[in-house]
């Protein structure tokens, strides 16, 4: 099969063996996938992985232990759970101990004509949801797991900071709250995109400081940590929708001072991802900027990393 390898930090398009699924696992012919940041800093050494890579991805599973999933189209979770160490045991299988992560983590991923994973990590996909909506099943997900560890409503002021790829679904999300959420986006073409779902933006410049009950942080940048954390008032609450690469130097003294709390906060649930795109309550296909055959996904990589771009899709 094709596949997009990443090795040395080279991208290049491979033909590799197709994947044997471990006893629990489905295999799973891809139908699109979707590229995103952490593709592009996968590729840039933010982690030093070797393989292939993609973790956003629609399917149909061709073999399974269970014989009723077999046709099904999926999407998948992409932490995949020993199920036996202290973390699993508690409840917290996307921190397993030794877990593997689909296309990040000792584990080939989803750019590639087939992939495998644990029966358990699948997600049976609405009639209703088209593939070009389901391929964004994941960060949806993500953004779904701010609401399952903050609770916002419609008296809420909410402050996003971010407004990428990821940024875009994280709004939709917490516009479904009804809160009062306003976002700071740096493009004119993300603005356009956020206005068109009724969503309001701000200018960094205009964001009232002490004011905000949440601010959600999806730049990954120390400029856009500042402006988070400087919104929030007193007993606020920063949520880290973004991996930092590097380190960030502040002071702490403010945080004790206002009892902020500060959340980390990763990949979420599929279950309830699902339902916001059969609803209609979140749409992501205008985020669709650009679709490549697998056979150009270096290109397609390029293009995906040029500021600005939204969502690039791979179709095998």
């Amino acid at each position: 099969m094709k596949a997009l390898w990443l090795e040395h930090q080279v991208l290049s398009v491979r033909d590799v063996p197709i994947p044997v699924p471990a006893g629990n696992e489905a295999l799973v012919r891809v139908r699109l996938s979707g590229i995103c940041g952490t593709d592009l800093e996968l590729a840039g050494g933010y982690y030093p992985f070797t393989g292939i890579i993609g973790h956003e991805f629609v399917g149909d599973v061709v073999e399974a232990p269970d014989p009723s999933w077999i046709g099904a189209r999926v999407v998948g979770e992409i932490n995949a759970a020993c199920g036996f160490c202290e973390q699993c045991a508690e409840g917290r299988p996307t921190h397993c101990e030794m877990r593997t992560v689909l296309g990040i983590v000792g584990h080939d991923g989803a750019h590639a004509e087939y992939l495998t994973l644990p029966l358990d990590n699948l997600h049976r996909v609405p009639d209703g949801v088209s593939d070009e909506a389901a391929v964004f099943a994941e960060p949806i997900a993500a953004a779904a797991e701010i609401l399952t560890q903050v609770t916002i409503g419609p008296r809420d002021r909410v402050l996003l900071v971010g407004a990428g790829r990821l940024g875009q679904v994280v709004a939709q999300v917490l516009a479904s709250t009804g809160a009062h959420l306003r976002v700071v986006a740096r493009h004119e073409n993300q603005r356009a995109l956020l206005h068109a779902r009724g969503i309001e933006t701000i200018d960094a410049a205009d964001v009232e400081p002490r004011r905000w009950d949440v601010a959600v942080e999806a730049t990954g940048s120390p400029s856009g940590f500042d402006i988070a954390a400087s919104a929030l008032r007193p007993r606020g609450t920063l949520v880290l929708k973004s991996t930092y690469r590097g380190d960030i130097t502040l002071a702490l003294a403010p945080f004790v001072v206002d009892e902020i709390s500060i959340i980390g906060s990763r990949c979420g649930p599929f279950g309830p991802a699902l339902g916001y795109l059969e609803m209609g309550a979140v749409d992501p296909v205008p985020l669709i900027a650009a679709r490549y055959p697998l056979a150009d996904a270096v290109e397609a990589m390029r293009v995906a990393a040029l500021p600005g771009t939204m969502k690039v899709l791979l179709e095998p």
